[in-house]
């Protein structure tokens, strides 16, 4: 028989046979990302960026800055010794618009290759602007405008219609490439990327739709907006802003002198020097394009490139279900969290699609608290979940979900730890939230956890009563505890409680 310790090596083993990771080799950064597996809703293991720049002379001299050639190699030479010591299988390099571009840009991918051993794919424009598209997609399903995504060489642009890409294009505007062909002032950068942006006269299908930006510095940008407005939640996937409002945002910080920059709270040190251009590029396509709301993603051209390794089955899963699917597989105790959505649904007649699908969520994460310390269940369970690398998700959904759990612990939804949800929820939308973290509450405490004793029991929503229905041999299920998740329940529904013990096979042991 193996040893306990020789079973745990040997399931470490085999969680690295389907480990992978992306290199993303852009024009002003890299980034190495390890994943746990290829799935819809990847997880990171590991996620290390370096600023080599290596765009930063490619419009001027034509080639590589060579500062930043040397950091690269010597950060991929690093990358490869780590990877090896986390058993990744799989490792897939992607260079884009710096190296693309530069003269000596194949003599660097062969030095990468000599010195790693990593075969590098140098994606062209129209690639890159696919796997961008098919990244935002990733992490927004229903994505209907115009993606974009800036990196230090250039920007890709991408119409999405109804889930499914449409017309692109590639540009030379990304701050590195703009700073040197206009000595980065403002006014030279301005015309430039409006000259660029004439060209392209499908760009009016985005208007009144959504801008969804994509890369590190639009990223910045939008950490910086939620740092001025103190919005409740600082997660920058699916962070939306009014257009017009983003483009004075933008605008401003455009600019702003680098002593105002500095002084701005959320601003990056590292991206002081590209920060102001990539704004004014943001300003000027928000100007052109007029947006009804820019919505941020965080998900770009790696998980677009994980995303296409999916078979088309696979991608069209829901990424937020599929999510929360891992979590309880990971953390639950009992299971069968369709049983939950089944015994709740009686309390949400009439629910739509959205809904139905938070509330399916809601039942897969309902025991994601049960191995913390009693006190601090709700608490930990909230911010966990309101926090959670989740796709397919905006932020009022998050919130939606965080509070029915937080709910589920707590038994209120009065706690000063739901500050942050009540910023994002409607009342009507709150008071759902705590009726749902209430039923699963109750199903909770009735059946100890283990949902499959819930197949026997039924509530039933009445004009004035709310009724749990338990078999005859269940009745030793019933008790003080049960009868007060049943009143709160009830009293969320405006109705009374009433339990009702009704002749019928006996429960299965």
């Amino acid at each position: 028989m193996m040893s306990l310790k020789a079973d745990h090596l040997a399931l470490d083993h085999a969680h690295a046979e389907d480990r992978l990771a992306v290199i993303d080799v852009g024009s002003n950064s890299m980034r190495c990302v390890v994943y746990e597996r290829l799935t819809r809703s990847p997880v990171a293991l590991f996620n290390e960026k370096v600023l080599p720049s290596l765009g930063r002379t490619v419009e001027k001299t034509g080639r590589l800055n060579p500062d930043g050639v040397r950091l690269a190699l010597d950060n991929l030479t690093r990358f490869r010794r780590l990877l090896e010591g986390m058993q990744v299988r799989r490792v897939d390099v992607l260079a884009t618009a710096a190296v693309r571009d530069a003269a000596d840009g194949p003599a660097f991918v062969a030095e990468i290759t000599r010195r790693t051993g990593f075969r590098v794919d140098v994606l062209s424009g129209e690639e890159e602007a696919r796997l961008a598209a098919l990244g935002v997609l990733s992490g927004a399903p229903d994505a209907e405008g115009l993606a974009g995504d800036l990196g230090g060489g250039s920007l890709e642009l991408v119409m999405l219609e109804k889930g499914r890409i449409g017309s692109q294009a590639t540009t030379p505007l990304g701050p590195l490439r703009l700073m040197e062909a206009t000595d980065g002032k403002p006014g030279s950068a301005a015309r430039l990327v409006d000259q660029h942006i004439a060209k392209l006269d499908w760009l009016g299908k985005g208007k009144g739709k959504s801008f969804y930006p994509v890369g590190g510095a639009w990223r910045a940008l939008a950490k910086m907006h939620l740092e001025q407005t103190n919005h409740p939640l600082h997660i920058i996937h699916q962070y939306s802003v009014d257009g017009a409002a983003m483009a004075d945002f933008a605008g401003h910080v455009a600019r702003a002198s680098r002593g105002t920059l500095e002084k701005m709270q959320g601003v990056s040190k590292r991206r002081l020097d590209t920060l102001p251009l990539a704004a004014l590029v943001m300003e000027r396509v928000l100007k052109a394009v007029q947006p009804t709301c820019v919505t941020f993603s965080a998900y770009g051209l790696r998980e677009g490139h994980l995303y296409d390794l999916l078979s088309p089955e696979e991608q069209q899963s829901d990424p937020l279900l599929t999510a929360c699917e891992d979590v309880a597989a990971r953390i639950g105790r009992f299971g069968h969290a369709e049983i939950l959505s089944l015994w709740t649904a009686t309390l949400f007649a009439g629910e739509d699609p959205t809904v139905m699908r938070l509330r399916q969520a809601a039942c897969l994460l309902s025991d994601l608290g049960w191995a913390e310390h009693p006190d601090y269940r709700a608490d930990h369970a909230f911010l966990r979940i309101l926090r959670m690398p989740f796709a397919g998700v905006d932020h009022a959904e998050r919130a939606f979900l965080a509070t029915c759990i937080y709910v589920r612990y707590a038994g209120t939804s009065e706690g000063a730890a739901l500050a942050p949800a009540r910023g994002l929820l409607k009342e009507s939308v709150l008071a759902r939230a705590t009726m749902l973290g209430l039923a699963l509450r109750l199903a909770h405490t009735l059946t100890g956890g283990a949902a499959t004793l819930l197949q026997r029991t039924a509530l039933r929503l009445g004009d004035s009563k709310l009724t749990l229905i338990l078999p005859e041999d269940a009745g030793m299920l019933t008790g003080e505890a049960v009868q007060r998740r049943l009143d709160a329940l009830a009293k969320s529904l405006n109705r009374t409680g009433e339990i009702v013990v009704q002749h019928g096979p006996k429960l299965a042991h």
